[in-house]
């Protein structure tokens, strides 16, 4: 059966908070075939290289699908029940404040708010908090302080109506593709122009009208400098401003913060300032490079403090726009998964709202303080002041910072459970007990992306083995631990609906967040539930908000705030001479748990890499392809050097995706110091100290296999391919036998060697066959090794013929690397139809080739290529 009868089934993406509709169609074979959904209103269609990869990364073979305690696999009856027990007992005898829940935004709405209602309702503890601490609580705290509430103002179509569109720490090109081709699109039917703040030059940058390559940390100074030139040039709202307090304040603060800490030239300051001023309709899309600082919550403010004073909010067009990494960030700020919050926007630390929840719930004495916020919950964990620790969906031993600190301490811990899909994490690797959850497209309940449109996400393949929903998980450790009416639940409508109905008891208290027109739907109507914008009350849906002037903070008005700039929190030294910026890649996501499932996925940045500046690797001696060592006062790392003027001197640039499962000595954040904003809670991961320096390694190695190979060296990075899997290898302890060596590398004491070895350069090629099928390939060099990786990649399984050699045959195109992901187009292809078929633009490319015609994120690769290509020709 191929699936090709069967109906497609609307569901969400799993990965960032865009929130795009999927359409997925089982294939009969236990995968998915996936497209976009053209009536969503997140995508109308679109989809990214990752979601339109997510038919790739369903498979069972990396799957937990049974309990497990002490690596021992069990049934549910005997583990649900020792983690019980165990919670039960440690709170007895230490207190509430001894247990705590790490959660994620990979959970739907129904299991946070089961979650939050089991820690803080009936255990009496705050201690829940999520790894969205780390994307996006300072943009939350920012927001509580101007608006009284956690309220997005605007909406997407706010992107399509914009006459300028300001970028600030925010990739969106890379990050959030599916948004930033909105942008694109209006640009090319308005004229939007596009400026980007940040310290490096990203993909975003190729569609900018102005680039700032501000200091990093310095968003407050700029953002204060054009709050100042905002009153100077006469372009506030003075009817607007009558709706806010503080407005005084801020503009001293402004006026006396210096613009010098960005390192911008005045003119190009001057020149942005005027750009804003003179622009009626602007939206600011923020994310991590803003959020993730320790001056993060100032940063928001001192935006919000921008659009407040100009009345740019809540009006077709304009506002600010914070955009989340996790496809449920907001829904788990809905349902109060923050430390400090309780569900449905209610304040944790109001007493009439605690009475509220505890009189809805009918549970004990609610929290009357924040628990501890991510950072100071591992740190407590730590120390021993926790000691029972559930994990839920996330894999905190590889994204905290200071990670190796983290990793430690859940180590540690007395009693630690993790619920996820696989046992294959870093984190997973540490529990105690181990809970088989559903992972995406085998679960249902509703999510809510970065404009609050709740949608619905559908099971359309079946749990495999014994794995259950997170909030049946839960629901059932609640009921043993004595709590049996509160979570006696049949079914995620069942939550949700009795969520929506305590929504709208804040409603009712004035809070923004009020759903409670969907409290009384049907199964039928929740299984049919269409994507829609809250507030969903009986008078009002959807919209914006604010444009009226009406604010959730108890005189009605808008706060602007008094912020000034603040350098980071780590100062370079010459022993730690650089700044060290930490983010995202097109196609990974996180801890890669699922992207790294996907080979085309894999295939465009296969290994782990840190850019510095040309200045900077010359100065240490460091050629392009090296490996280098970053050391901070936390940690260490092995990264493949890429020489790049997209960052400036002094600092470099590090994806934060690869894990002990992939690249154990490049996990960056073990390298990240865990200073925390003050007001947020949230670290500061884009501005760490670093020492860099050359890696010493006696010998290179690349592999490619058919089968999971035994890694040891002292460096290995590994991706999987279509065929296999590939390998990038290095040592500091020459190989004295190349083919003892590859026989151990790929468990295969019985396979035929075909080797070429050259003791004097230090040079071997070893290829390995059993019953005349290539089952692995090993080339070893002195130097970083120069083979065709991409072509070798193919050749697993197959007779490898001329594998040796390391180059593709002369009747055998070379691809060469993948640059579109969504079609698998590599380098090589792209390069030969530009000179044989003239092509003279990035159009003319994707009419050729179909390079950059679905997501368009490599668009900005593709120009970079075909300038590359036609200053080769010139000067030829």
């Amino acid at each position: 059966m191929d699936g090709s009868g069967l109906p497609e089934i609307r569901s969400t993406c799993p990965y960032c908070g865009v929130g795009c509709g999927v359409l997925l169609r089982p294939d009969g074979q236990g995968g998915l075939d996936v497209r976009g959904d053209p009536e969503h209103p997140a995508n109308f269609g679109r989809l990214c290289s990752k979601g339109s990869a997510l038919g790739e990364t369903v498979g069972l073979g990396h799957r937990l699908l049974a309990p497990r305690v002490s690596g021992v696999d069990t049934d549910w009856d005997s583990a649900l029940q020792l983690v019980a027990d165990r919670f039960t007992e440690t709170i007895a005898e230490h207190g509430p404040d001894s247990a705590a829940f790490y959660v994620s935004g990979q959970l739907l709405t129904e299991d946070y708010y089961v979650a939050n209602k089991l820690m803080k309702g009936f255990i009496g503890s705050a201690n829940i908090d999520t790894n969205s601490r780390l994307c996006m609580a300072s943009s939350v705290a920012g927001h509580k302080r101007a608006f009284g509430s956690d309220t997005v103002p605007g909406t997407y179509g706010d992107l399509d109506e914009a006459d300028l569109v300001v970028l600030v720490g925010s990739n969106l090109a890379w990050c959030h593709p599916v948004l930033y081709q909105r942008v694109i699109a209006a640009r090319k039917a308005r004229g939007t122009k596009i400026v980007v703040v940040d310290p490096r030059r990203t993909a975003s940058c190729d569609a900018a009208d102005m680039h700032l390559a501000i200091q990093p940390g310095s968003d407050v100074a700029l953002f204060n400098r054009l709050f100042a030139a905002l009153y100077e040039g006469g372009a506030l709202d003075k009817a607007f401003i009558a709706r806010t307090t503080g407005f005084d304040a801020a503009l001293h603060a402004a006026q006396n913060d210096p613009a010098t800490p960005t390192g911008l030239p005045e003119a190009q300051i001057a020149a942005f300032c005027d750009l804003w001023m003179r622009t009626e309709k602007v939206v600011t899309i923020y994310s991590q490079g803003v959020n993730q600082s320790t001056s993060g919550s100032d940063k928001v403010n001192a935006i919000l403090n921008c659009h407040l004073a100009t009345g740019r909010i809540g009006k077709p067009g304009c506002g600010p726009l914070s955009v989340t990494g996790q496809p449920n960030a907001m829904g788990g700020r809905e349902v109060g998964g923050l430390a400090n919050m309780l569900a449905c926007h209610l304040d944790l630390e109001n007493a009439d709202h605690r009475s509220v929840v505890r009189g809805f719930w009918t549970s004990g004495p609610l929290p009357e303080a924040p628990g501890l916020k991510a950072v100071d919950m591992f740190r407590a964990v730590g120390d021993g002041r926790i000691k029972a620790l559930w994990i839920i969906h996330t894999n905190p031993a590889v994204s905290m910072p200071e990670a190796d600190a983290v990793r430690d301490a859940i180590a540690a811990c007395p009693f630690t459970v993790v619920s996820d899909i696989t046992d294959q994490t870093d984190t997973a690797r540490l529990a105690d007990v181990l809970l088989p959850a559903t992972a995406w497209a085998e679960k249902d309940g509703t999510v809510t992306n970065s404009d609050r449109t709740i949608s619905r996400q559908r099971s359309v393949l079946p749990a495999p083995g014994q794995a259950r929903p997170d909030w049946h998980i839960l629901a059932e450790v609640g009921r043993r631990m004595g709590f049996e009416a509160a979570f006696d639940y049949a079914s995620e409508a069942e939550i949700f609906r009795e969520y929506a109905t305590l929504s709208g008891l804040a409603g009712q208290m004035g809070r923004d967040f009020d759903i409670s027109a969907l409290s009384t739907l049907t199964d039928t109507d929740y299984d049919t539930l269409e994507p829609q914008r809250w507030p969903i009350t009986q008078t009002r849906k959807g919209g914006r908000f604010f444009a009226d002037g009406q604010f959730f903070t108890p005189d009605g008005k808008a706060r602007l705030l008094p912020v000034s700039w603040r350098p980071p929190a780590a100062k370079t030294e010459p022993r730690y001479p650089f700044r060290l910026n930490t983010g995202r890649l097109r196609d990974q996501w996180h801890t890669m748990t699922r992207t790294a499932l996907s080979p085309r996925l894999s295939a465009h940045l296969a290994e782990p890499f840190v850019d510095i500046h040309p200045i900077d690797a010359q100065r240490l001696g460091i050629a392009r392809s090296d490996l280098v060592t970053l050391k901070s006062p936390h940690g260490s790392a092995i990264l493949r050097a890429r020489i790049s003027d997209a960052v400036q001197v002094a600092q470099v640039f590090a994806p934060m995706h690869w894990t002990g499962e992939t690249a154990p000595s490049a996990r960056i954040d073990a390298l990240v110091a865990a200073a925390c904003d003050p007001v947020s809670g949230q670290p500061e991961s884009k501005a760490s100290v670093v020492a860099v320096s050359r890696y010493d390694a006696a010998w290179y190695g690349f592999a490619v296999a058919r089968d999971p190979m035994v890694l040891t060296s002292d460096y290995w990075a590994l991706a999987r391919t279509t065929h296999g899997y590939r390998a990038e290898l290095a040592g500091t302890s020459p190989i004295a036998d190349w083919e003892s060596e590859a026989l151990r590398l790929f468990a295969a004491s019985d396979a035929t060697l075909v080797t070429m070895i050259d003791a004097r350069l230090g040079h071997a090629r070893m290829v390995l066959h059993r019953n005349g099928i290539m089952i692995g390939a090993l080339f070893a060099a002195a130097t970083p090794v120069a083979v065709m990786r991409d072509y070798l990649a193919t050749l697993p399984g197959t007779d490898g013929a001329g594998a040796i050699t390391g180059r593709t045959p002369a009747d055998v195109p070379d691809p060469g690397p993948v640059l579109c992901s969504c079609f698998g187009i590599g380098v090589n292809s792209i390069v030969t139809a530009i000179e044989t078929q003239g092509l003279m633009s990035v159009d003319q490319i994707g009419a050729s080739l179909n390079a950059g015609t679905n997501c368009g994120s490599c668009r900005p690769e593709l120009a970079d290529l075909l300038d590359r290509v036609r200053l080769r020709e010139a000067a030829e």
